[in-house]
């Protein structure tokens, strides 16, 4: 690893922040740079988790490049496939041009394989939703938005061979249906929030949590599906654009269930205590296919509860450390009793006073 990051993997160029002189070089090789355009910037653009993502600001404009190496950008002890960014090229590829889906992610400037690096449109440096998760409120035309968003995505069928992305599911399947439900998963919870290393151990020793979630991920998240799945549908994904809100980071995508995206959204916003009134604005808006099971939905949004807060993807919240152990206790129970008056349920116990973030 030391090795790709000096000089790059089968000597191909390595994107840095800071670095004026390559960047430029490299970019006007691929033939991105116009004719006298020089870089003037190279910074890190967001927290991104899977990849390095860098702003690149050019005597005339702003692009932003993506570039993927065989480990997670974040936490760079666990590996990860190298190809990932070309599966997020292809659904890039797939969704130009589909109505309320393409026009609402970032374009494709330039595509390198070989290096595995991609250019896109930058669509400003607005932020991402993760203020969500510190007392930012998400506004009914945002969740109509990303309603509509998901509905149009999960309306796109495969024409041929479905899209299977399996080394990345493999990949987040651990991290969301295995590692967190360990007891020795290697994690100091406590270190984390206090009270949380025994909340999460009463969690993990309950039988029928962790056969479940095990079940939702053989069975649904590993399985068969005919909607097109953005895969990482959650407040880092979404980018405030200059015309309303955006969506990024494809990289988990693949042919599957709809109830994995709607799954993982309603977990955050449960997560970010935004309200039993944005739950019942996303149930108006959101219709999903017509095999779409709730409380499928709903026992997902309780697996992704709590692997945010037990599993190694940790989020910025801002609660106390009471509203993360109530929080893991609603994920929990999710999980095993799934159904939309129980996603209620537990909004309203995360809302209460002393306990919302």
């Amino acid at each position: 690893m030391a090795g790709f990051e000096r000089c790059g993997e089968g000597g191909h160029f390595v994107f840095e922040a800071g670095d004026l002189a390559g960047t430029e070089r490299e970019l006007g090789r691929a033939g991105v740079l116009a004719e006298g355009e020089r870089v003037a910037s190279v910074a890190l653009a967001g927290q991104g988790n899977m990849n390095r993502t860098l702003r690149v600001r050019t005597s005339g404009r702003s692009l932003i490049v993506k570039q993927s190496f065989p480990w997670v950008a974040k936490y760079p002890q666990f590996a990860a496939p190298w190809d990932r960014i070309v599966g997020e090229h292809a659904f890039y590829e797939r969704v130009r041009g589909v109505a309320g889906v393409g026009d609402r992610m970032p374009g494709v400037i330039h595509f390198e394989p070989a290096g595995r690096w991609m250019v896109l449109e930058d669509l400003g440096d607005g932020g991402d939703f993760t203020d969500l998760y510190r007392g930012a409120r998400i506004g009914e035309e945002d969740v109509r938005g990303l309603a509509d968003f998901l509905n149009r995505l999960h309306a796109i069928r495969h024409a041929g061979a479905p899209a299977r992305n399996l080394e990345m599911r493999a990949l987040n399947h651990a991290h969301l249906f295995d590692i967190p439900f360990r007891a020795d998963n290697g994690l100091d919870l406590e270190s984390i929030s206090a009270g949380l290393g025994a909340a999460g151990l009463r969690v993990v020793s309950r039988r029928e949590v962790v056969e479940r979630a095990s079940e939702l991920g053989r069975t649904v998240y590993l399985g068969e599906g005919s909607s097109l799945v953005h895969g990482d549908f959650f407040p880092g994904s979404l980018v405030r654009g200059v015309s309303g809100c955006r969506v990024i980071d494809p990289e988990f995508s693949f042919d599957g269930r709809a109830e994995i995206d709607e799954g993982i959204w309603l977990g955050h916003l449960v997560l970010a205590g935004q309200g039993v009134k944005v739950l019942e604005q996303w149930r108006r808006f959101y219709r999903g296919p017509e095999e779409r099971e709730i409380g499928l939905a709903v026992a997902l949004a309780g697996v992704e509860i709590v692997r945010r807060l037990i599993g190694y993807a940790q989020l910025p919240l801002g609660c106390s450390a009471r509203g993360r152990i109530v929080r893991l206790e609603v994920g929990a129970g999710l999980i095993v009793r799934p159904g939309w008056d129980a996603l209620l349920e537990g909004m309203a116990l995360v809302e209460e006073e002393g306990i919302s973030c």
